[in-house]
């Protein structure tokens, strides 16, 4: 087996939220890296030592790896000894059915550069099983090598395979790529030996954990489908303690004093690439069994018409109301629109015919999608309180925190 710890380049497939910090952080350890992803625009940003999405400290990393020759971005698979694939994994259609496209093309791609000794490594999140698919799309692609699934046991295979979830917080990623615990599960205990060496490359701080790679897979999910139903209770209580007349954050702050218990806090609902998407696939696959677990992805998923309707019925008496929406992000202090409620609750608002003023304090513009909605515009948080009818605070970002706000037509959800 080929000794990857003295590994000399590694290829990461996908350079967006995960990828490209990945893929600078292995660079910052002097190993060479391909980057390779299908958006030029975004290769060829890289390749001037910038970036293209925001994380703390990222750029700083890219521009030194960059130029010190470490770091090089390529729309075309090139070859190496490593391959990370850290692809987007969506689901389709109202039955959340699992899009492996982008892994199947990634792994399509990658397919001509492989040689004898290769680790390819799945990070994308991703259904049970999408590792062992991956392999037999390699293997279609490449019948001249053998892979775990094709070799008796004992033996070694050509190409090494595992899986390796992503498990970082956007905004830590630099630190927690580093610091996090790995955990590691290789179809066979060949690929989960190199895959290990691997990571131990650039993981100074944390464990790399061996398992198989469906164990990998689903750990990614529980962690996410755990955090989900922790957040529909909150977001559950939220809307009893509405009915109830209760101030809800009193409320878990008072429950909180027990020693066993620990209430998150409500929120607008729950967005980003994670935690809105990776209970489906658990549902997808167990619908008698995950009974719980999907239960909580509606409770969530319904929290954003819940607010809806909260705001209509405080503008009701008002013709023609001026609404602010204060935040966008999927969580605070983030430009990381992807599957936001906030963003949704306000978007949903101004299809109605309502005046929208969305402040963002992270972004510069709304996204092209919102140009043809001439009664949203993105403003600022003191030109939005100076011209509201009513304030709803959708995230909890620092400058809303730290406004005084004395207006007595505040909605807030998410206790700023």
């Amino acid at each position: 087996m080929q000794n990857l710890i003295q590994a000399e380049t590694i290829s990461v497939i996908g350079l967006g939220y995960i990828g490209l910090p990945t893929a600078a952080v292995i660079a910052s350890n002097g190993i060479r890296v391909k980057g390779i992803d299908v958006n030029q625009n975004a290769v060829n940003i890289i390749n001037q030592g910038q970036i293209h999405i925001v994380e703390p400290g990222l750029e700083t990393v890219v521009k030194q790896a960059v130029k010190e020759g470490y770091l090089t971005a390529h729309t075309k698979a090139q070859a190496a000894d490593a391959f990370l694939i850290a692809v987007p994994t969506p689901f389709i259609g109202d039955e959340h059915q699992p899009d492996l496209s982008y892994i199947q093309a990634a792994t399509t791609a990658i397919a001509p550069q492989l040689q004898k000794g290769n680790l390819v490594v799945l990070e994308s999140t991703s259904p049970v099983g999408a590792t062992e698919q991956m392999a037999h799309w390699l293997q279609a692609a490449r019948s001249d090598l053998s892979f775990p699934h094709t070799v008796n046991s004992g033996e070694t295979p050509d190409i090494f395979i595992a899986h390796c979830p992503e498990r970082v917080l956007p905004g830590q990623v630099l630190r927690e790529l580093v610091e996090n615990d790995r955990i590691i599960g290789g179809m066979d205990n060949a690929s989960t030996k190199a895959a290990i060496a691997l990571y131990q490359q650039f993981v100074h701080k944390g464990r790399c954990i061996a398992t198989n790679a469906r164990t990998a897979e689903m750990a990614k999910l529980t962690e996410n489908a755990s955090r989900d139903a922790q957040i529909a209770f909150a977001n559950e209580l939220s809307m009893i303690c509405d009915k109830q007349n209760i101030n809800v954050w009193e409320l878990i702050e008072l429950a909180n004093l027990h020693p066993r218990v620990n209430i998150l806090q409500p929120s607008a609902g729950v967005g980003g690439h994670c935690i809105a998407v990776d209970p489906w696939f658990i549902v997808n696959q167990n619908p008698m069994e995950a009974q719980l677990i999907h239960q909580a992805r509606k409770t969530n998923e319904a929290k954003p018409q819940w607010i809806i309707n909260k705001i209509e019925a405080a503008v009701a008496h008002i013709q023609k109301p001026t609404i602010a929406c204060l935040g966008l992000s999927f969580k605070p202090d983030i430009d990381d629109l992807r599957e936001s409620p906030a963003l949704n609750i306000t978007q949903a608002l101004a299809l109605k015919g309502h005046n929208i003023l969305a402040v963002e304090p992270h972004i510069q513009a709304l996204p092209e999608k919102f140009n043809t909605l001439e009664n949203m515009q993105l403003t600022s948080l003191d030109a939005a309180i100076k011209q509201a009818d009513i304030i709803a605070i959708l995230v909890k970002h620092k400058a809303f925190i730290r406004y005084a706000f004395e207006q007595s037509n505040v909605l807030d959800f998410v206790n700023a």
